[in-house]
């Protein structure tokens, strides 16, 4: 009889990546990217407390997902913030091993007196 492996639920969360991104219908935001922050949490499920060797090969590389992130919200100009949240979602939910993903995505000056977000979660929480 082999040893039961010790397993927790894992979340890899990026918090605060900023960037600049085409984004919005306003005439100021279509001539120019305008600062937005992403937060991320990707669910990954039941994982052994100890991955079973020490190598990034054999884990979720979170600059991969960081990488992902920037490169969806800066591929091409997007009237809408929500078509952008959903685009992002899916591509995140593609990853191996990601069950459920939760995305914040924050336009940062869009306003003077107050930024506007969109929160979406998907898949299984």
């Amino acid at each position: 009889m082999s040893p039961t492996i010790p397993l927790g639920r894992q979340t890899l969360t990026l918090n605060g990546l900023r960037f600049d991104a085409n984004l919005g219908i306003l005439e100021q935001e279509k001539v120019a990217p305008q600062p937005i922050q992403v937060d991320a949490e990707l669910n990954l499920g039941p994982q052994p407390l100890l991955p079973k060797d020490d190598d990034i090969f054999h884990v979720l590389d979170y600059r991969k997902v960081r990488r992902i992130i920037i490169d969806e919200c800066t591929a091409e100009h997007v009237n809408l913030l929500e078509s952008l949240i959903g685009k992002l979602a899916q591509r995140l939910l593609q990853l191996p091993g990601v069950l459920g993903v939760r995305v914040k995505i924050a336009k940062l000056e869009i306003f003077e007196d107050c930024e506007v977000a969109i929160r979406i979660e998907a898949g299984e929480w």
